[in-house]
């Protein structure tokens, strides 16, 4: 396994030097301004990543407008409240794509919100003080008590959301695998273990967060 500073100069060696990949690199959120989004702007990125999976994106931005108005902006108390008729209204909406499992995912995940908002305040104050050096025990939470938001997804909605974060694309699984961190397959508990113990290094040794770390593996490949 190689330290921060030699895949970093990898990934620069790649993009033109370290002031190009300097350039390339976001920069997530700072907690403060994570905790003050609001909950309806988490289950609308919820909502908007779990219709894209599988489906074109274009086309789900081209009707992104119809999506907030046919489910209230996404109003986590109202959307959270809804009923069979409701269900029913959204399948027949052309304003939104009329996939019912998604539909239902979204229903879903409006209570994961309420549950999360009851015990914390709000659900953004939970994702944004969870420790950052455990993204996999949020993912765990986030796979067994919402909906339809494990694995990509789910790490999409936090990249989305600003919150620190790395997201295990083609590129960086092809880094871990490479540093021999992981086998083949990153879904493994130990696999996840290993995944944020070298993540959680990388982060020691360079002073980054995750959310530019992942940057960096991707670059590197």
């Amino acid at each position: 396994m190689r330290t921060f500073e030699e895949l970093y100069a990898i990934a620069a060696d790649r993009k033109g030097g370290p002031e190009a990949l300097e350039a390339m690199l976001p920069a997530p959120l700072p907690q403060e301004a994570l905790q003050n989004t609001t909950d309806d702007r988490w289950l609308a990125t919820m909502a908007k990543c779990i219709f894209q999976a599988g489906f074109n994106w274009k086309v789900i931005d081209a009707k992104w407008e119809g999506f907030e108005a046919a489910f209230d902006r996404f109003d986590v108390a109202r959307v959270g409240f809804y009923h069979d008729e409701d269900l029913d209204r959204l399948l027949g909406d052309e304003r939104i794509v009329r996939n019912g499992q998604k539909i239902q995912a979204v229903l879903e995940n409006a209570r994961f919100l309420m549950d999360l908002a009851k015990e914390n305040g709000s659900a953004a104050r939970f994702f944004a003080d969870w420790p950052v050096t455990d993204q996999i025990g949020l993912t765990k939470i986030r796979s067994k008590q919402g909906s339809r938001l494990g694995a990509m997804t789910g790490q999409r909605v936090l990249r989305e959301m600003g919150r620190d974060s790395f997201i295990l694309t083609t590129d960086v699984l092809a880094r871990l695998k490479a540093e021999g961190i992981i086998d083949a397959s990153a879904t493994s508990s130990k696999a996840q273990s290993a995944i944020q113990s070298a993540f959680n290094k990388w982060m020691t040794e360079s002073g980054r967060g995750l959310t530019q770390i992942s940057r960096i593996l991707a670059y590197s490949v």
